[in-house]
This record gives structure tokens, sequence and C-alpha cells, in this order.
């Protein structure tokens, strides 16, 4: 078995990144979305 030290800082990070910048996407345009939502619910007093 290979004996390999674990260095701080030198994993390849770039799916986790784009994962998680994805995310929020979702995250930000969901929250636009129900704040429209509610904004039209109020206006229309329904």
């Amino acid at each position: 078995m290979a004996e390999e030290k674990h260095e701080i800082g030198k994993m390849n990070i770039e799916t986790q990144e784009k994962t998680f910048e994805g995310f929020m996407r979702w995250v930000v345009n969901g929250t636009i979305v129900i704040i429209v939502v509610l904004i039209l619910l109020a206006i229309t007093g329904t």
C-alpha cells in the first residue's frame, strides 16, 4: 500500500466548486421566484 502523506491545500476541488456554484444559483433563483410570487399575492389580495 502506498504511503502518501496528506498535504493541506493540494486536493483538486474544481468539481465541488462547480457543484456549489450550481446549488447557490438554484437557491438564489428560487428565492427570487418565491419573493415575486409573494409580492403578486399581496398586490392581488388573494
